[in-house]
């Protein structure tokens, strides 16, 4: 557990500003310099591997001359290297988390590579296509393998509360706990948040908000803001309500930490809205945010339709033999059919017959109710860990997500999309309110955002957010990230039962 600020003591006088280099800062740029060594060799190495691949097997043919290619190779790198640099790839604010981080290394690639090709049109340079094409795949693959790496280990280490920016947080109790809660919630996040200032009223003595196992502390008007900054403790400070600092407030604290080795951010309290719909433009002296509409209406066109047919048919293809083998055992394992079919309400409320294989015994669905008394689901979501109708073969089934594999044709049928909110039954429709009923806005997913953050362990209310968040910031690009993370989250059967 991160250990919580150490708040002064208010009778004693707070010491003077002090500037100050904290171990954020030292351990950033070590690792920005340990990235920049990474970045070298695999850019390094793709440039040598295209150099040995395409132009020593025709050395004395080749035009330029195998010399002259030891030059731009040289020049390639070297270029490559510095546009990762233009492009601050190895910025803290990129590392972790997003794609921030990979769009700028495409950005930089993409820039040496176009340039290149420009150079080599107005200086009429005959340079190999195959050369560049295997630097430029190569290269741009080796970045992306590293890059990966190095989040994995940073995560590793921000799961244990290394290497993470110690928090502050300037506003009301409600808003900090929410913060603290979805910084906790978030292993590749960057923020821990230590300790609560309220500016504008005094804090009862030992207050302090719980999140999880932490306990951050509370501080109010008595304590002065100087003297929780030089206690040394506090990397980051983040505003979540502007109203308590008053109207010139933000220009006077953004003064207090001049001088000191702290990053300021403002929270515009927006949840679930994803990046590319916010928009920040100044009018007037004052930053004004503007959200694009819901973009729920781009699920259902044409493109997506024809994307998610050729997923579907695409995994029928290549997953057949496990589907007859699954389906052989599960007609051995007992009476009933090898297909389940049960009616879930798709888009607009229209319900239709979704298909999994069979993976409980035969008439479970009238078992139900004598298992609704006690169950581990939340509202009007029904979930079992250990529920008895399940076949040891269903089980195994399950945990991999073997069963799920005939909803594909409910895909090709245009019923359902690869991804999605997941298939409600029609007694969960019934109890939705006009909120959750927004969920029926797309076509339902064979997965989605909730399966791959949880799957099954996900609460109701978690659930609902992620299916939401989903809906209103759809992108063609998000699926294709869910769809990753689904292969990982169904590789290693996590949240499954």
């Amino acid at each position: 557990m991160l250990p919580a600020l150490e708040l002064p003591d208010p009778s004693v006088p707070a010491p003077p500003p002090r500037t100050v280099t904290g171990g954020r800062r030292r351990w950033q740029r070590k690792l920005a310099r340990s990235m920049a060594v990474t970045d070298a060799l695999s850019v390094l190495v793709a440039v040598s591997t295209a150099f040995v691949v395409v132009i020593l097997p025709q050395a004395g043919t080749v035009v330029p001359p195998a010399g002259d290619y030891v030059l731009i190779s040289i020049g390639l790198v070297a270029a490559w290297l510095l546009a990762t640099s233009l492009y601050r790839t190895r910025d803290h604010k990129l590392l972790g988390a997003g794609p921030a981080e990979y769009q700028a290394l495409a950005r930089a690639t993409f820039l040496v590579f176009g340039w290149t090709a420009i150079a080599s049109l107005v200086f009429t340079w005959s340079l190999s296509r195959g050369f560049l094409v295997i630097a430029l795949g190569l290269g741009f693959a080796l970045l992306l393998l590293t890059r990966k790496a190095w989040r994995l280990w940073l995560r590793s280490r921000r799961s244990h509360h290394r290497l993470v920016a110690r928090t502050l947080v300037i506003g009301g109790v409600r808003s900090a706990r929410t913060m603290a809660s979805r910084f906790s919630a978030d292993p590749a996040n960057e923020f821990a948040v230590v300790g609560l200032w309220v500016p504008d009223r005094t804090a009862v003595p030992g207050e302090a908000i719980h999140v999880e196992e932490t306990e951050i502390p509370v501080q109010g008007m008595e304590t002065p803001l100087p003297a929780i900054l030089d206690c040394g403790g506090v990397d980051t400070v983040v505003v979540t309500d502007t109203e308590h600092l008053g109207s010139d407030g933000i220009s006077e604290l953004a003064w207090e930490l001049e001088g000191r080795d702290i990053d300021l951010l403002v929270a515009p309290n927006i949840a679930d809205v994803a990046g590319p719909r916010i928009h920040v433009d100044a009018h007037s002296a004052m930053p004004l945010i503007y959200l694009s509409r819901p973009t729920y209406s781009a699920a259902r066109t044409l493109r997506k339709a024809a994307f998610d047919r050729a997923i579907a048919l695409g995994v029928l293809l290549v997953s057949l033999p496990v589907l007859v083998v699954a389906a052989l055992a599960v007609r051995l394992s007992g009476a009933g059919p090898i297909f389940y079919r049960s009616e879930r309400i798709g888009a607009g409320g229209v319900p239709f017959q979704m298909m999994k294989l069979r993976t409980m015994v035969d008439g479970a669905d009238r078992m139900r109710a004598a298992l609704e008394v006690d169950h581990d689901g939340a509202g009007p979501l029904f979930k079992k860990v250990d529920d008895p109708r399940v076949t040891p073969v269903g089980r195994f089934l399950r945990r991999y997500s073997i069963d799920e594999l005939p909803q594909f044709i409910n895909v090709l049928r245009g019923e359902m999309s690869v991804v999605g909110p997941r298939p409600p039954l029609r007694s969960e429709v019934d109890l939705y309110d006009d909120t959750v009923r927004r969920r029926l806005l797309v076509k339902q997913g064979i997965t989605g955002l909730w399966p791959v953050s949880g799957r099954s362990d996900l609460s109701w209310e978690d659930s609902v957010r992620l299916d939401l968040t989903y809906v209103e910031n759809w992108s063609m690009l998000r699926d294709l990230h869910i769809m990753a993370r689904t292969a990982k989250a169904v590789l290693f059967a996590r949240g499954a039962y």
